[in-house]
């Protein structure tokens, strides 16, 4: 079994099982099928594979009127069982097979996924609240840069015993996840925000239709949540003021830096973007974040890097210091693990 069948197996156990009935079942059987591994083996070598076919075949069957939408919950209220689906996700996936090739090398596995912000939200507020400033966020990898405005959604977290309650606006995506970690601190009142920065190799337009079809076909086929979610989210962001990049971190990253005020606390952030990192982008990317930091120091929160626990780090005067590390949580952001 060679890397790409393992990912598959390990996106089954370790991500499908228990969320996407569909994706894991196929994800067995794809693993067994020479033909449909032919196609896998395509996919370029920095992005998740299971995440990218399936994406991609997401959104083609999404488009299309094929026996096979018949099985996905996406496009059918009343889906036939995953068991019967596979001669006909097979069938469909041969027949597009130069789409599906077309799109693994211009489609990039951007999972936009806003719930994560239940996570990040209590991350920034902290940090806003401790030093008393207006926040800079600069995500790297910010995909339609839903993550940089945690300040305008809606918030329904348990907390041990009690469930926090963040309202604003009705319209605002409503993020529900449960923290079994440590207690979160209090969150009263609000944090301002200075500059709302994101930085990708491919930007995500959400005035294009077809960016958001693509941004959708990521979203899992039985997760009508999430794409609500998204819907919602994506109506925040193209009405508040943002400025994304698109190109190398490693040239924008700096320039960024230049333009920022010294009133301001800056945190540089990502989640579940670091694995698409080949290692020596790892170590320019780190030894650029402790550059930059000899000039002003900053906040980076991250996971994915060299394992998945959630890292909160201080850096200044080219030193990095450690001030979290949380256990992996839930990758869209339904679980996570506090740590004060």
């Amino acid at each position: 079994m060679d890397h790409y069948q393992k990912s598959f197996i390990r996106f089954a156990e370790a991500e499908a099982q228990n969320s996407s009935p569909l994706y894991f079942f196929l994800s067995k059987k794809i693993v067994e099928d020479e033909e449909l591994m032919g196609i896998v083996r395509e996919i370029p070598i920095t992005q998740p594979k299971p995440n990218l076919f399936f994406g991609a075949m997401h959104y083609l069957v999404c488009k299309s009127t094929d026996p096979i939408t018949a099985y996905y919950p996406s496009c059918t209220e009343n889906p036939y069982p995953v068991e019967d689906s596979f001669p006909a996700f097979k069938a469909f996936a041969l027949e597009h097979k130069q789409q599906l090739l077309a799109l693994f090398q211009t489609r990039l596995v951007q999972t936009n996924e806003v719930n994560r912000c239940s996570f990040l939200y209590p991350l920034f507020f902290e940090i806003a609240k401790k030093r008393n400033r207006s926040l800079t966020l600069i995500e790297i990898g910010t995909s339609a840069g839903l993550l940089l405005t945690p300040d305008l959604y809606n918030y329904r977290i348990k907390n041990g015993e009690e469930t926090i309650l963040i309202e604003r606006e009705k319209n605002a995506p409503s993020l529900c996840s449960v923290n079994k970690g440590e207690p979160l601190p209090v969150m009263e009142g609000e944090f301002l925000m200075d500059r709302r920065i994101g930085i990708d190799l491919n930007v995500i337009d959400l005035e294009k239709s077809d960016d958001v079809e693509w941004m959708i076909a990521l979203i899992w086929p039985e997760h009508h949540v999430r794409r609500e979610r998204f819907k919602k989210a994506a109506t925040v962001a193209t009405t508040t003021e943002k400025e994304l990049y698109q190109g190398d971190l490693l040239e924008i990253l700096p320039n960024v830096f230049s333009t920022l005020s010294r009133n301001t606390e800056i945190i540089v952030f990502h989640t579940h973007v670091a694995n698409q990192f080949s290692e020596k982008l790892k170590v320019q990317f780190e030894q650029l974040l402790l550059e930059l930091s000899k000039d002003q120091p900053f906040y980076h929160i991250y996971n994915n890097m060299y394992d998945e626990n959630l890292h909160q780090d201080f850096l200044g005067n080219g030193i990095s210091i450690q001030e979290k590390n949380m256990p992996r949580g839930d990758g869209h952001g339904n679980v996570f693990y506090w740590m004060n």
